[in-house]
């Protein structure tokens, strides 16, 4: 991918959004392009909830796909003063806590139901996390209920398969999670 010609899109995007911006700076990732956006106006590109960064993330694709006239679109995370780190930090310590319980109880857990995005930073923090090598990840439901099942990789004596998820909406527990944004 041409990062002058994603730094030039981006650039003029939030131009005529009239969103001031100080930088764009590009780094490759594991099968992605991370953009790091710099602003004094940071709360107005993320808009409420995401909702702001997750159009203009969505309309870079499509920008950057045409100009390269490329089959599929490119695997671009957008992010402004840390805000995506951020949530992706609190993905991966909200799975932490619920791997700890999994391996107390011996049952599977289910994390609240997130975007696709969210759900590979998860899978991928589990399989790459060496302290974490002992579960496993599925993702079940279907839609924006989709969720990730967080299980051990080998079943105790006694356990059954079928055995109950425990309750994810039941949770009393504020993890941060309710308002992801990818």
């Amino acid at each position: 991918m041409d990062a002058a010609l994603v730094k030039e899109a981006l650039g003029s995007l939030l131009t005529h959004l009239n969103l001031s911006f100080d930088s764009i700076e590009l780094a490759d990732g594991e099968g992605f392009t991370r953009i790091d956006i710099r602003s004094s106006a940071a709360s107005r590109i993320i808009g409420w909830h995401g909702e702001t960064l997750n159009s203009i993330q969505h309309l870079l694709k499509a920008i950057v796909r045409t100009k390269e006239q490329s089959e599929k679109s490119p695997f671009l995370v957008l992010d402004i003063d840390g805000y995506r780190r951020d949530q992706e930090e609190k993905v991966c310590k909200a799975a932490e806590r619920k791997a700890d319980f999994v391996r107390r109880t011996g049952n599977r857990v289910a994390l609240p139901p997130m975007s696709p995005y969210f759900r590979r930073i998860v899978h991928l923090y589990i399989a790459n996390t060496p302290a974490l090598q002992d579960l496993t990840t599925v993702s079940t439901g279907e839609g924006e209920y989709r969720q990730i099942v967080l299980q051990l990789k080998e079943k105790r004596a006694g356990q059954e398969q079928g055995e109950e998820l425990s309750p994810v909406l039941a949770d009393a527990e504020d993890n941060g999670l309710e308002n992801l944004d990818i």
